[in-house]
């Protein structure tokens, strides 16, 4: 197999290392605001049980969720583990642990916006769920970009660990043609992708970024 046959086979698995990092987004973006509200606003005993729930993703590795969601329903159940489940397995772990990391970010953000806006939006009279999406909402955004962007950086890279539960994405491609052709250049072809993407990432984050700088 020649160098060209070796990179259009490892590049077969973009697909599916895309695939979990954009359901990822989709899903732990909108999870993550709704537990960073929660654990700002909800009462205290949710307020705790979020802050422990969040405390277990972030304070465990990703490999041991990724297993503990693919197994638990075999384990608890006696459930059938298929390969549809598999699939879903993956991006329910990705999305619920970065989830957990979104939602600390977001939460800073929050709290980080100046108490005096919301008291002067509650003067001329908006409610809580203006002065959020109106006031707090846009400017948390801005705020929170540069660590949006690192988090999200990281889960590029981190698409590879779906590997623990066998799917079959293009760094598990990578190394199987490394081991059977005996060379690392599909590690190498492997390791430009991640970085020409993240290269992309980072240029579309910075470019949002400077859009809101009228939140200033």
């Amino acid at each position: 197999m020649n160098v060209t046959q070796m990179i259009l086979q490892v590049l077969t698995g973009v697909g599916s290392t895309m695939m979990i990092f954009v359901l990822t987004l989709v899903f732990s973006l909108p999870l993550g605001l709704i537990l960073a509200v929660g654990r700002i606003n909800a009462i205290s005993p949710v307020q705790v049980v979020i802050k422990f729930f969040i405390s277990i993703l972030r304070g465990t590795p990703l490999m041991l969720q990724l297993i503990v969601w693919f197994y638990g329903p075999y384990y608890l159940f006696g459930a059938t583990l298929s390969a549809s489940w598999r699939v879903l397995a993956v991006i329910i772990g990705f999305s619920i642990n970065y989830a957990a990391y979104f939602a600390e970010i977001f939460r800073s953000g929050i709290q980080s916006i100046p108490s005096g806006q919301h008291e002067a939006a509650f003067i001329l009279g908006y409610s809580k769920t203006q002065m959020f999406f109106k006031i707090t909402f846009p400017q948390m955004v801005k705020r929170v970009l540069p660590p949006v962007t690192n988090e999200v950086i990281t889960l590029v890279k981190d698409t590879s660990l779906a590997f623990v539960l066998a799917y079959t994405e293009m760094f598990t491609i990578a190394k199987q043609v490394a081991a059977a052709q005996t060379t690392i250049i599909p590690l190498f072809v492997a390791g430009a992708f991640y970085y020409i993407f993240n290269l992309v990432v980072a240029a579309v984050m910075s470019r949002a970024e400077k859009a809101l700088d009228y939140f200033e």
